[in-house]
């Protein structure tokens, strides 16, 4: 099931994006595993969609807000415990029925970022500067950039609006 996030349980989901962060250790990007979650202040900012276990708690969430006009994926996250379940890409699916397009920006070489959207019909955004993408995405690749995130191993992505999708 999923459903919009409740208030309390948003510390919750700040463990559970820790939790799922630990992959990227194995990988050599332990970095990225130690980053701070998103703040509660962020995700109380932003549309938050919970996929509720059948424990009857959040096991994942998704995170999105609009951007210039589409729906942009601030953060995806599922428990180590949930993945490789479909619930990341049901989390997906459920906020690309919208009828605006739908950003991210993820890495380019990680198994479970460009390649994984990509299997799920987003298209990578080719920009030879950041000043080329929209204000709200440049300003966002921008921010990344200034937390240390190399904008070389980064990519924006998008999705048709679904009544535009083949």
């Amino acid at each position: 099931m999923i459903r919009l996030a409740q208030p309390a349980e948003l510390p919750y989901l700040q463990e559970i994006e820790n939790a799922s962060g630990e992959a990227f250790r194995d990988i050599g990007m332990p970095e990225i595993a130690d980053d701070d979650p998103m703040s509660l202040e962020d995700l109380a900012e932003h549309d938050v969609w919970v996929a509720i276990g059948a424990e009857g708690v959040p096991v994942a969430f998704i995170a999105a807000g609009d951007v210039d006009g589409a729906v942009h994926v601030h953060q995806v996250s599922v428990h180590p415990s949930h993945a490789r379940q479909g619930i990341g890409a049901a989390l997906i699916e459920h906020v690309t029925r919208s009828e605006r397009a739908v950003t991210l920006t993820t890495f380019r070489d990680v198994p479970w970022n460009q390649p994984y959207y990509e299997r799920l019909g987003f298209r990578a955004m080719e920009f030879h500067a950041v000043a080329e993408a929209s204000p709200g995405l440049a300003e966002i690749m921008r921010e990344e950039a200034s937390r240390g995130l190399d904008p070389a191993t980064r990519v924006a992505m998008a999705l048709l609006p679904a009544k535009e999708r083949p």
